[in-house]
C-alpha cells in the first residue's frame, strides 16, 4: 500500500487556541479497515507539532495540520510506516464469491495471482476438498441464475447457473470450481474499477473545511462548525484559504483562484457585489462573503448530483455484445432440449450447455476489451470499460474545453511592446525586478521571460508595495515604477496610455491579456500574456477530421475575441464563447439531442458535468481529480495525441469483436449440427468447441496498434 500527497496548503491557520502553518492530505489507492484508520490517526497525532488529524477509511485518505517542517516530515514518516504495516498484514484478496472486499489498488495483480495460485496448488489439494469448495462458491451464481429465471430473464447468468448445476450433478467438482473462480474474478475486476473511480471522485470533492470563521452582528469574529452555517451568515475568508460556500462579497477585495471551477489559471478580482463559489481558493486579500447557498445547494454539490445521475444512467446500459450473449442463451437451451428429444441421452444433451455460443462470446469479448485496455495503458491511454471502446468507434463529434486542454494553462509572455523612448529589454527587466517578489502566475511568466532573454535585474528598488487585485509599485533609480492592470495604471495612477493605443488594439484582438508598466508618471510599455496552444493540438484536430469526425467544437468562458483568435490558430471553425461552467453540459446535451455521438475533452471541475453527459468523456492527466474520476478515458501523458490512440483502439477492438462473433456463430453452429445429427460425438464436439474458443481467445489478445508506426498515423 502506498500513500501519495494529493493536496497541501501552506499559510497560517488558527482556531483561537492553536496555530499551524500548513495542512496536507495524503491518499492511498485502497480502503482502510476501521482499526487501520484508528491506528493511522493515532500514529500521526502522536507527532509533536501535529495539531489535528482526520482519516477517511472509505477512500483511504488522511488530512493533518502541522506547525513546522519537522512535524510535517514526522507525520509523513508515520504514514509511510503505517502503510508498510498494513500491507504486510493483509492477505491475498478473495475472488471466490459475489461479496468481494479487497485492496482496490491490488485488483488486477491479485486476480492474476489468484489464477496462478489455483492452478499451481490444484494438483496438491485432496480430491475431497474440491467438493465443499465447489458447492460453497457455486451458491452465489446458482442463486443469481434462479432469481433471473424467476423474474423471466433468460440471461447469461441463467446459463452460468445451468452449466454449474450440470457440473455438480456430474460430480465434476474441479471443473465447477474453476468456472466459479473465473466468473468471480471477472465480477471482482469490474467492481474494483468502479470503486476506484468513486473513491477518487469522493476525495476530489472534499474541500476539507470542518469549521469556518463568521462575522457576528456586533462586528466580532467567531469560529463555528461548518454544519452550523446558515444562509445570510457572513463568512471571513483570508489569503490561502478555501472558500467553503457559495455567496456574494459584501466587504473587502481579493484575488480568487477559480481554476478548479473554471479551468482558468489566472486569478480573478473579487470585490463587493461579486459572486464566489465553494471549492475555489483565495490567493490574495481578505473578503467577507454573505452566504447564499450551503451544503447540497452549492454549485459544487449540484455538479456532483449531475454526475451521479448521469453515471447511474450509464451503469444501466448493457453493452451490445453482452446483449448478444444473452440472446444466444435461449437458443442454447433449445438445442440442448432438441438433442435430448432426439437421443434421450442426458449426457449428450448436457454437453450442449458446455458447447454453446455464449461461452466464446463471454470469453473473447472481454479478452479483446482487456487487451485493448492494456495496450492503451501501455500507450498512455486509460480506457475505463468496454462500452467506451465501442463508443469511441462511433464518435462523430468532438468538443474541446479550451483552457488546460487545447492550451497549456500556463501563462507566458507573448510580446513586449515598449512605448516611444523606451526599450523592450529595459521594460521587461524593470517589470521582472518588481514581479519576482510575488508568486502570481502572471508575475512568474514575466520573470520567466526575463530569464529566457538573460536579462539580469539586480535589487535597485525600494520596498515593493502590493496593491491587492491591481498591481505593484516601488521606486527604481529615483522614479516611481508601477506595474499592473489598465485600471490601475490609467485610472488610479493617471498615466496616459495613448502612445500604445495601436499596440493595445492589436494585442487584445489576438485574445491576449495585457500588463502595463509606468515609470515617472509616463507609460513605459506593456507585455501581452497568453495561454499558448498545445504544440500538437492543430495536428490532432486535423487527424480527427481525417478519421471521420464530422464536427469539432471549442467551448470556453473567454470572450468572443479570445475564443475566435485561439480557434483560428488551431483550425477550428465552430466554437462557443463566454460559456458558463453550468452551461457546458447543456452544449453537449444539445448535440446528443441531435443524435450525435459526442466525445468531450476537459480538465476542470467545471468540465465534469459535460464529461459525464457526453458519450465519451476524456480527461488529461494534469487536470483535476474530479475530471479524471468522472472521465471514461484518461490520457496519462500530457498530450492530445492520446485521442488518436484511443480512437484507433476503439475502432480496431470493435472490428475484432464483430469478426470473433461471426466466427463463433459459424463454427459452433457446425459443431452443434454435427452433434445433433450424430456426425460428431460429444467428446469431439466439446474438443472442437474448446479449440475454437482458445484460438479465438488468442486472436482476441493480438495487438490493435501497429508495432512500427504510431497509432496516430493508422486511423
Amino acid at each position: 500500500m502506498n500513500f501519495v500527497i494529493v493536496h497541501e496548503l501552506r499559510g497560517t491557520f488558527s482556531d483561537g487556541t492553536v496555530t499551524c502553518t500548513g495542512r496536507m492530505r495524503c491518499r492511498s489507492g485502497a480502503r482502510l479497515a476501521l482499526e487501520e484508520a484508528e491506528a493511522l490517526a493515532d500514529a500521526v497525532a502522536s507527532i509533536d507539532g501535529v495539531v489535528g488529524v482526520s482519516v477517511n477509511p472509505f477512500i483511504g485518505s488522511v488530512l493533518f495540520y502541522y506547525q513546522d517542517d519537522d512535524s510535517r516530515l514526522g507525520a509523513l514518516k508515520e504514514i509511510a510506516r503505517c502503510a508498510d504495516e498494513f500491507s504486510a498484514a493483509r492477505k491475498l484478496p478473495d475472488f471466490h464469491g459475489s461479496d468481494l472486499s479487497y485492496p482496490k489498488a491490488e485488483g488486477p495483480m491479485a486476480a492474476a495471482m489468484e489464477i496462478i495460485t489455483h492452478y499451481v496448488t490444484r494438483p496438491f489439494i485432496p480430491w475431497w476438498y474440491s467438493i465443499p469448495s465447489a458447492i460453497i462458491h457455486a451458491v452465489p451464481y446458482l442463486w443469481k441464475g434462479i432469481k433471473d429465471l424467476l423474474q423471466g430473464k433468460l440471461h447469461v447468468s441463467v446459463l452460468d447457473a445451468a452449466a454449474i448445476t450440470v457440473c455438480l450433478l456430474r460430480r465434476d467438482f474441479r471443473t465447477c470450481r474453476t468456472l466459479t473462480l473465473l466468473l468471480g474474478i471477472g465480477d471482482a475486476l469490474e467492481s474494483w474499477t468502479r470503486q476506484k473511480s468513486l473513491a477518487s471522485l469522493s476525495d476530489s470533492l472534499d474541500i476539507s473545511a470542518d469549521t469556518v470563521w463568521v462575522r457576528l452582528e456586533d462586528g466580532t469574529e467567531q469560529q463555528i462548525p461548518m454544519k452550523s452555517l446558515q444562509v445570510n451568515d457572513v463568512v471571513v475568508v483570508n489569503a490561502g484559504s478555501n472558500i467553503p460556500v457559495d455567496g456574494v462579497v459584501v466587504e473587502g477585495e481579493g484575488v480568487v483562484n477559480q481554476s478548479a471551477m473554471t479551468g482558468e489559471p489566472i486569478g480573478v478580482v473579487r470585490t463587493v457585489g461579486h459572486s464566489v463559489f465553494a471549492g475555489t481558493v483565495m490567493e490574495e486579500g481578505t473578503i467577507f462573503v454573505r452566504v447564499t447557498k450551503v451544503g447540497d445547494e452549492t454549485r459544487l454539490k449540484q455538479i456532483v448530483n449531475f454526475i451521479e445521475e448521469s453515471e447511474t444512467l450509464k451503469a444501466g446500459i448493457q453493452g451490445r455484445f453482452e446483449r448478444m450473449a444473452d440472446m444466444a442463451v435461449p437458443f442454447t437451451f433449445g438445442l440442448a432440449g432438441l438433442v435430448w428429444l432426439l437421443t434421450r441421452d442426458p449426457i449428450r444433451a448436457s454437453s450442449v450447455l458446455l458447447v454453446d455460443y455464449s461461452c466464446a462470446l463471454k470469453l473473447t469479448t472481454p479478452l479483446t476489451v482487456l487487451a485493448a485496455m492494456r495496450e492503451g495503458a501501455l500507450n498512455n491511454v486509460v480506457i475505463k470499460g468496454g462500452r467506451y471502446l465501442e463508443a469511441l468507434k462511433d464518435v462523430d463529434t468532438v468538443v474541446f474545453d479550451k483552457t488546460g486542454t487545447l492550451t497549456n494553462a500556463t501563462p507566458r509572455v507573448a510580446n513586449v511592446v515598449p512605448a516611444p523612448g523606451f526599450e523592450a529589454d529595459a521594460v521587461l527587466r524593470d517589470m521582472a525586478c518588481l514581479e519576482e517578489h510575488f508568486p502570481h502566475p502572471v508575475a512568474r511568466a514575466v520573470v520567466r521571460a526575463a530569464e529566457e532573454r538573460n536579462l539580469g535585474h539586480p535589487e535597485e528598488h525600494d520596498k515593493v508595495q502590493y496593491i491587492v487585485a491591481h498591481g505593484v509599485c516601488s521606486e527604481l533609480r529615483g522614479k516611481k515604477v508601477v506595474v499592473g492592470s489598465r485600471h490601475y495604471v490609467e485610472n488610479d495612477e493617471g498615466i496616459d496610455l495613448s502612445p500604445l493605443a495601436d499596440a493595445i488594439e492589436r494585442e487584445t484582438s489576438m485574445g491576449r491579456s495585457l500588463l502595463y508598466v509606468g515609470e515617472g508618471g509616463v507609460i513605459a510599455g506593456l507585455v501581452s500574456i497568453e495561454d499558448p496552444p498545445r504544440p500538437e493540438a492543430a495536428a490532432v484536430i486535423q487527424a480527427l477530421r481525417e478519421s471521420g469526425v464530422e464536427r469539432i467544437l471549442m467551448i470556453t468562458g473567454d470572450d468572443e475575441r479570445t475564443a475566435k483568435a485561439i480557434a483560428a490558430r488551431l483550425g477550428i471553425t465552430e466554437y462557443r464563447a463566454q460559456v458558463l461552467p453550468t452551461d457546458k453540459s447543456d452544449v453537449v446535451q444539445s448535440l446528443l439531442d441531435e443524435g450525435r455521438h459526442v466525445l468531450m475533452v476537459g480538465d476542470g471541475i467545471n468540465d465534469a458535468p459535460a464529461l459525464s453527459a457526453a458519450t465519451v468523456g476524456v480527461a488529461m492527466t494534469d487536470g483535476t481529480d474530479l475530471a479524471q474520476g468522472v472521465a471514461n478515458v484518461l490520457l496519462t501523458k500530457s498530450s492530445l495525441e492520446g485521442l488518436i490512440t484511443a480512437r484507433t483502439l476503439g475502432t480496431r477492438a470493435m472490428q475484432r469483436i464483430s469478426s470473433n462473433y461471426l466466427y463463433t456463430m459459424l463454427f459452433n453452429s457446425l459443431f452443434l449440427a454435427g452433434g445433433i445429427f450424430m456426425i460428431l460425438t460429444p467428446g469431439i464436439s466439446a474438443l472442437l468447441h474448446n479449440m475454437t474458443t482458445v484460438l479465438l481467445s488468442v486472436r482476441a489478445m493480438k495487438r490493435n496498434l501497429p508495432e512500427t508506426a504510431d497509432a496516430q498515423a493508422e486511423i
